[in-house]
């Protein structure tokens, strides 16, 4: 697969929690995880013959990395729905990496978006999280993928073993259906695996017929 830098989303699918104001305080809270490390996606990419799912590596991502983006905390990704942010380590939003992955919480503004999105997420009608990443395809620096067989299929996972920047966290409503990049994504995996198998079965067969051909020569 040719190396490609590319900007895309990334669904977690994990509990969101909420803290509500108490008497005498106003503030409320959201948090939950963003990234989940050694988690297999949902299928980027699947036809009869393979599948295609996306692994983050906890080598992938640190704090003194996180401090260095702009991160804002959105809804569905729209950049002008901003619930909170952390510019170079500092502002609203906070976040630390564990075991799990990276986890993020922020005090709900008292706008109307904030409002909207303490609901729709106490309501139950947000259940997860996604972010927005960029990291170079193609490059097995950045990107490691494996394939394997299994009852007669082949599944294929790349892992990120590295971003070249974090974008935003956003909540999300739906995780069913991946972006139009991770499909090109997958396509393009696929593809640059059969053709290095395709190759492979070439050197083979011309491995093999010089075998025959030297062996017709010394009988």
């Amino acid at each position: 697969m040719e190396k490609k830098k590319l900007k895309r989303e990334l669904f977690t699918a994990t509990p969101l929690e909420i803290r509500e104001s108490v008497e005498g305080e106003n503030k409320r809270t959201i948090s939950g995880y963003a990234i989940l490390f050694d988690t297999p996606s949902a299928v980027l990419y699947e036809d009869s013959n393979i599948e295609v799912r996306e692994v983050i590596s906890k080598r992938a991502v640190t704090e003194e990395f996180l401090r260095q983006q702009d991160i804002k905390m959105t809804m569905f990704h729209d950049r002008q729905l901003i619930l909170a942010r952390s510019n170079k380590g500092e502002g609203s939003l906070s976040y630390s990496v564990d075991d799990k992955g990276v986890r993020f919480e922020f005090e709900v503004p008292n706008t109307c978006d904030g409002d909207k999105a303490f609901e729709l997420v106490k309501r139950g009608d947000i259940c997860g999280c996604s972010f927005m990443f960029s990291t170079y395809y193609g490059d097995k620096d950045y990107v490691d993928v494996e394939v394997k067989r299994e009852n007669g299929r082949e599944r294929a996972t790349n892992t990120v073993l590295a971003f070249t920047g974090i974008y935003d966290f956003t909540l999300a409503a739906d995780p069913a259906y991946p972006d139009t990049s991770c499909e090109t994504i997958g396509r393009e995996i696929v593809k640059s695996y059969r053709t290095d198998e395709e190759n492979l079965t070439k050197m083979r067969t011309q491995v093999k017929e010089m075998r025959e051909r030297a062996n017709r020569h010394f009988l």
